[in-house]
């Protein structure tokens, strides 16, 4: 009998896709796991899809997405990181973050070849190397005090010939950690001496909170890296603007890369959907005040989190300073899912666990505080009497 293919067998589960898909056959539940706001799209995104429609845009675009869009993404670099890229050569529009990521993936990795994956980390992007019949080398972040930082030297001991990728993100999902400078140069610097793609998923750049304004974007690796630089940068519409189902992101790169990332798209989804598009040019355009709300009322759910997580004995929660979630890590948890099943069937909290996101995540779980406080702060009141209790 004719079998599946080795890559796609070899691809684990999502193990955060697995609680959640227990938690949506129960009643009650509040729902910490998935990475997204239980906020809708705001209504001015959702007017421009609308009136896209009404204008036809509902035909095909280009493979790499609309020149307008391409267009507003560059201008967004420009304004917020001081960057310039060329729309035309250097932006392919995306039909989501993990399209980005997967087709960048794509571009760089042979069967056999090998990515260095720095974790704990989403875990799509282990996954999509897997699926190009590539290995994964997980390089965990070590937790030094109460910051987690970049471990250079388990780096330089895990490159071999066939390394060809170097994949992190900043901010971290599910850390919070944020990439330093002197960490970015030093990210920078490994792949160019070893002759590697650097690959950087910055989707979550402007959930920050240690600018000096509210709202400053975490820096980009584009502002150290020059345009003939083996680095890509991943994005998407899904976090900053509430747009997780619209399906829309985009991949910055190397022209040689962002050419042939083009013509992939055509034979992977052809191109984002066109109305879509144009909802997420009124997203850049129109956003930023509402995104700075957000992002106020984000900070207070981090600190309300790590409020309600303080001075619990065996508790370590390291202080994120981008993204939306937390982190905690307990002493002694060995089984992180059955962990957060129990929690799930005995208190109706849904959290995901830290064996997800790879090497470095088991002991460990993730609350995402995107939801509104009514949902936060009692899943978090009865999070804390768990522990309590000697979960």
């Amino acid at each position: 009998m004719p079998r599946l293919a080795s890559s796609v067998e070899n691809v684990p589960r999502s193990r955060i896709r697995e609680l959640g898909e227990i938690a949506m056959g129960m009643d009650g539940v509040l729902r910490l796991y998935f990475g997204e706001s239980n906020l809708p799209t705001p209504d001015y995104i959702k007017q421009a899809a609308v009136r896209a429609l009404e204008a036809g845009y509902t035909f095909y675009t280009e493979n790499a997405g609309l020149p307008s869009l391409r267009r507003a993404i560059a201008e967004n670099y420009r304004r917020l990181q001081a960057v310039e890229l060329d729309p035309a050569g250097e932006i392919v529009v995306t039909a989501s973050g993990v399209q980005a990521l997967n087709v960048a993936i794509r571009c760089v990795l042979d069967p056999g070849d090998e990515a260095l994956v720095l974790t704990p980390a989403w875990p799509n992007g282990s996954s999509s190397v897997m699926m190009a019949n590539a290995r994964v080398r997980q390089i965990p972040h070590p937790l030094c005090g109460a910051c987690y930082r970049t471990d250079f030297d388990a780096l330089e001991a895990a490159v071999t010939p066939r390394t060809r990728l170097l994949l992190y993100t900043s901010p971290s999902n599910p850390l919070g950690w944020v990439a330093t400078d002197e960490e970015q140069q030093g990210l920078l610097d490994f792949s160019r001496r070893h002759g590697l793609w650097l690959l950087a998923d910055e989707v979550y750049d402007r959930l920050y909170y240690a600018g000096a304004r509210l709202g400053d974007p975490v820096p980009s690796i584009l502002r150290k890296a020059t345009r003939d630089d083996a680095v890509m940068v991943v994005h998407s519409f899904s976090k900053s603007y509430c747009m997780t189902g619209w399906r829309l992101g985009w991949l910055v790169a190397r022209r040689d890369l962002a050419a042939k990332a083009t013509e992939l798209n055509e034979f992977i989804i052809s191109h984002a959907p066109s109305f879509a598009q144009k909802a997420g040019e009124t997203a850049l355009a129109e956003g930023e005040a509402e995104l700075v709300r957000m992002l106020g009322r984000l900070r207070e759910n981090r600190d309300l989190c790590l409020a309600a997580l303080a001075g619990i004995g065996g508790v370590t929660v390291p202080k994120p300073d981008g993204a939306f979630y937390v982190f905690p890590r307990i002493d002694g948890l060995q089984d992180s899912f059955a962990f957060c099943k129990r929690l799930l069937e005995e208190t109706r909290v849904g959290l995901a666990p830290g064996v997800a996101f790879g090497a470095g995540g088991e002991g460990s779980i993730r609350i995402c505080y995107a939801a509104e406080q009514s949902i936060l702060e009692p899943a978090l009141e009865r999070l804390v009497k768990f522990l309590r209790a000697g979960a």
